[in-house]
This record gives C-alpha cells, sequence and structure tokens, in this order.
C-alpha cells in the first residue's frame, strides 16, 4: 500500500475540502473515516489510516462492520490507538441515535413501514437479538417504547408477562411486538409464528390488540400479522 500524505494531494481535493465544495455525499467511505479520524499517526497520514481500518473488510462499499468490530479488533490497525477507535465507535453510535424518534415527537403508526421507519436503523446491525414492545394509545400513537429481552437465541421463550407487563401498567388499548434477526435475514422463523399466536392470544385476554410482531433484518423487515392473517393497523 503506497504510504499518500495529505500534502501530496492537491488542497482543493482533500476531504474536508472536498466536503465543502462538494457535500458529504460526494465523499468516499476512506474519506469520511479520514475525517472522522482528524490526524495520521507519526508514520501514518490519515488517509493511510482511513484505508487501513477499510482494509479489515472485503467489500469496502460497507461500512456496516464499524458497527460490530470492537474498540480492541480497532486498535490492531497500527495507528490506531485507543482515542481513534472511541471516535469512530462513538461516530457508530451517533448514527444509531439519529434513527430514534425526537422526545416529545408524535407518531402515529398505521403500517408496518412506519415501526421499520423508527426501528430498522437502531435495529439491522445488532448481533444480539433483541425483542421490544411498542406501547400505543387508541389512536395508534407511540406512549412508550418497551425492551423486554436481549441476547437470547430463542424469543419463543419469552414470557407472556414480560411482553404485557408495561402495557397492563399503563392500562394501553394497543401494542407491538418487534425483534430482530442478527443473520439480517428478516424471513420470521416457525417459533416467531408459534410466539405471536401466545402472545395473541394472551393479549386478547387482557382485552389489548396485539396490532402486530415486526421482525427486523439487515435493511428489510417482515410483518408476522400481514403475512398470516392480512390485519390492517384499524383505529
Amino acid at each position: 500500500m503506497n504510504k499518500l500524505l495529505i500534502k501530496d494531494i492537491p488542497k482543493e481535493e482533500r476531504p474536508r475540502e472536498r466536503f465543502i465544495k462538494y457535500g458529504v455525499s460526494s465523499l468516499s467511505n476512506e474519506e469520511l473515516i479520514a475525517i472522522i479520524l482528524k490526524t495520521g499517526s507519526k508514520n501514518e497520514s490519515v488517509i493511510n489510516l482511513a484505508q487501513k481500518v477499510l482494509s479489515l473488510i472485503e467489500n469496502q462499499k460497507s461500512l456496516r462492520f464499524l458497527q460490530e468490530i470492537s474498540i480492541e479488533e480497532l486498535m490492531n490497525v497500527k495507528g490506531i490507538g485507543r482515542v481513534k477507535a472511541i471516535e469512530l465507535k462513538a461516530m457508530c453510535e451517533i448514527a444509531k441515535r439519529m434513527s430514534r424518534p425526537i422526545k416529545g415527537e408524535k407518531i402515529v403508526i398505521k403500517a408496518p413501514q412506519d415501526v421499520a421507519n423508527l426501528l430498522l436503523e437502531e435495529l439491522r446491525y445488532e448481533k444480539r437479538e433483541i425483542a421490544k414492545v411498542i406501547l400505543l394509545n387508541s389512536k395508534n400513537i407511540v406512549l412508550k417504547i418497551v425492551d423486554i429481552a436481549f441476547g437470547g437465541a430463542n424469543f419463543a421463550m419469552i414470557e407472556p408477562k414480560e411482553v404485557l407487563s408495561e402495557a397492563i401498567k399503563m392500562n394501553v388499548p394497543n401494542m407491538i411486538l418487534i425483534h430482530n434477526h442478527p443473520s439480517g435475514d428478516s424471513t420470521p422463523s416457525n417459533q416467531d409464528y408459534h410466539l405471536t399466536d401466545r402472545i395473541f392470544d394472551c393479549c386478547d385476554l387482557m382485552g389489548i390488540r396485539l396490532l402486530d410482531h415486526i421482525v427486523i433484518g439487515d435493511g428489510t423487515f417482515s410483518s408476522i400479522m400481514t403475512k398470516t392473517k392480512d390485519r390492517k393497523y384499524k383505529k
């Protein structure tokens, strides 16, 4: 790998100058990472460090690996110390949090796509399974999003009381169950269907409507209720 120094690049073609002149969308992955890293090391330019970070994956068109890689793994790259590794991971967390709703924002769920818009970016890169419930009022306005399980390989073992606890406490009429597939494939499993049936029956007994069970993958999602009963989000 040739060591390219910033001073060897015409000023107008340097990452920050290109950002200003052409906009952020014009920058390559390498240039974006170079801007985050800010400076190189004693023996490496920031461009070379960005190239080394990208060399950790075969497909440099995807930055998903930055969500998954650990600080320790980043620090294995010569020239990337703890501070730069933390900066890269902090950037990933900021990107994830930007997808979350603004506090106090009124969000109405009208279709499965609305659920995906709300949680897909947060869950698509998770390496463990996470289950959540969205609690809604009678007009399907989001009241609260609650985490109910982490890291289980088999969410069929989730107890209904864990799913319904907060809904009963808040006396909400409607709710939606969501969980992710770390494999990236959002196709529901047989266990997902069985869990949905079990939770649906328990909700029905408690006077709560389970509007849907959404499975999140890597950029994709599946609505179990749509697949099985073609249910609609009726008010």
